[in-house]
């Protein structure tokens, strides 16, 4: 498989090529269809890069971006308790300094998280990219997550 790309700019994966037309996907809605081999160019993109694309850039930057629970729960507390002075987040959470900094980092890099300053000292608060990730993530009072809410799916269905 190879992604391709038609003459307008819209990303395929391709099926299947012969003589005149190739058969290709949109990773976006699954849909398959015939495309003239003329209007086709070969990128150098994986397929599975591709495929990934499918997720929002801000969830993917997430999934990508947090490698542990640990993690994921400073993002979910940062956005359920606001801003964070490094002090709070030391005295309050099972962190050593040198392993918070190293998480703090990669997240910064990865802008899910900035820094701010509270009370006269350092601290982190989600950035948009950061709110938007979880948002998709997290289930509301009603069960459902933001790509739920979007798809019509619901928590009961299979």
């Amino acid at each position: 498989m190879k992604t391709v790309q038609d003459d307008t700019g819209k990303r395929y994966l391709l099926l299947k090529q012969a003589e005149q037309a190739s058969l290709v996907r949109d990773p976006d809605s699954g849909n398959e269809c015939y495309v003239q081999n003329d209007r086709l160019e070969a990128l150098e993109e994986s397929p599975l890069e591709t495929a990934a694309r499918t997720v929002s850039s801000p969830v993917r930057t997430l999934l990508t971006s947090v490698h542990d629970e640990a993690t994921l729960g400073l993002l979910c507390e940062l956005e359920t308790q606001g801003p964070l002075a490094i002090r709070t987040v030391l005295s309050a959470y099972d962190f050593c300094e040198s392993d918070l900094n190293g998480r703090l980092a990669v997240l910064a890099a990865a802008d899910l998280i900035g820094e701010t300053e509270i009370a006269g000292e350092r601290g982190y608060e989600l950035t948009e990219t950061g709110k938007t990730a979880l948002e998709a993530i997290r289930p509301t009072e009603e069960g459902t997550t933001a790509s739920d809410r979007r798809t019509g799916a619901s928590e009961d269905d299979p």
